[in-house]
């Protein structure tokens, strides 16, 4: 019969080998004030924190912290990079942050409760999403 292969699945958890790298790559800069970018995506999300000028200092989504295929989408991988980043952040001496989002996916709020739950004030909240507002251009008429 040959041997029983038992296939371990994992059960949608950050990789705790990528999310400890993540955390010891921190930049040397020290910031008090920033801007939090957070793009969701059905697929992904990213956030990332600038400076008031809108110079990068941390970023991070939920692909690079190991969540593959749809789990990337969800609201707990986007909870789990809002952690992340606001970690990378009180390193660098961070206290106060203005939100602006991006995009309709699962995890606009999420992350953004995780980032606010570790103690750095958000200011203020924009939500940049492109809405259409007249859509694409209609089909010429059928001839018959």
């Amino acid at each position: 019969m040959g041997k029983k292969r038992i296939i371990k699945k994992s059960g949608g958890e950050a990789d705790s080998g990528l999310k400890a790298r993540s955390i010891s790559r921190t930049p040397k800069k020290k910031l008090t004030q920033g801007v939090l970018h957070i793009q969701a995506t059905y697929n992904n999300t990213r956030v990332t924190l600038t400076d008031t000028k809108g110079g990068v200092a941390i970023w991070s989504s939920s692909g690079s912290l190991g969540f593959k295929g749809a789990k990337k989408g969800t609201p707990f991988a986007a909870a789990k990079v809002g952690e992340l980043v606001a970690e990378k952040a009180l390193l660098m001496g961070l206290k106060d942050v203005h939100a602006v989002i991006n995009g309709v996916g699962s995890g606009r709020e999420s992350s953004l409760r995780a980032f606010s739950g570790k103690g750095i004030d958000v200011l203020s909240i924009k939500d940049v999403t492109p809405v259409p507002h007249n859509g694409p251009r209609p089909r010429k008429p059928r001839r018959v």
